[in-house]
């Protein structure tokens, strides 16, 4: 089955990176470095392994245009999570209590651009791809994003409520993302751009995780719907919304480019999805 030897090569490298970086945690510069590197090792494995065992080429991450997308999923991750962060705020739930670390905000990039590679490789290049081959857009967009929801609950303060925030407003939108563009770099943009923004811009907890050193040093309160609660903005109700509403732009432009995929359909599929999951 190709899914699970490119999950597995995908893991391993993940993992790989994952363990150096931690080994240097608390130190920003290798944590840039090494975080950088993970993203990287971890696209070209990806592109290795879908020309093995696929014997096609990796189209979903075609060095062409692949700045541009990145650029352009990367503002859109900034931008929204900033117009949530803006929305709790006007209702008191976040405040910057000080400046933050310029270098510490370099550390934060690297490990977040680890995270947002190696997991749209995982959730979207990989689990959503194969099963959207079998199931279709819809089935494949309602499984790929519980399960992200649910890869989400052994963090610290997640509950059910995390998990379904998590599956809704990530899950589906990034999901939604590659539908509409068929390509991996616009939501793993996307995907660093808003992990980015939370963390290393405005530093507040991310997906429970808190810890993470950016360029503002701010504090959430309220209550869980309005701030999130100790899992950070994520499980916040302006998050959900935003997430939808984006998630909602997506699959209209993917209607409207014709690259919704129907259930059980046997027909050739748009660039970068796999109708047979063999």
């Amino acid at each position: 089955m190709h899914w699970v030897k490119q999950l597995v090569v995908v893991v391993v490298v993940a993992l790989a990176g994952s363990t150096a970086v931690n080994a240097v945690a608390g130190d920003p510069w290798p944590t840039l470095v090494l975080g950088t590197a993970t993203a990287v090792l971890s696209v070209l494995a990806y592109a290795w392994v879908v020309r093995r065992t696929e014997r096609r080429a990796p189209v979903e991450v075609a060095r062409r245009g692949a700045v541009g997308a990145l650029v352009r999923g990367t503002m859109v991750g900034v931008g929204l999570f900033a117009a949530v962060l803006v929305v709790i705020a006007l209702f008191g739930g976040y405040r910057v209590i000080g400046w933050g670390s310029a270098a510490g905000a370099a550390g934060t990039l690297g490990f977040m651009a680890a995270a947002a590679v190696t997991e749209e490789l995982l959730f979207r290049g990989i689990l959503f791809r194969f099963v959207e081959g079998r199931i279709g857009t819809w089935g494949a967009l309602m499984l790929s994003g519980l399960l992200f929801g649910v890869a989400h609950l052994p963090n610290p303060h997640a509950g059910l409520w995390s998990a379904l925030a998590i599956a809704v407003e990530a899950g589906g939108m990034l999901a939604a993302a590659y539908v509409a563009t068929r390509t991996l770099w616009v939501p793993i943009g996307l995907h660093f751009g808003w992990n980015f923004a939370e963390g290393g811009i405005f530093g507040t907890a991310v997906s429970g995780k808190s810890g993470s050193q950016g360029f503002l040093d701010g504090a959430m309160s309220g209550p869980t719907l309005l701030s999130g609660g100790g899992f950070g903005p994520e499980a916040s109700l302006p998050a959900l919304v935003g997430g939808l509403l984006v998630t909602a732009l997506f699959i209209r432009l993917a209607r409207r480019r014709g690259h919704l995929v129907p259930r059980r359909s046997r027909a050739v599929a748009p660039a970068g999805t796999d109708t047979l999951a063999r």
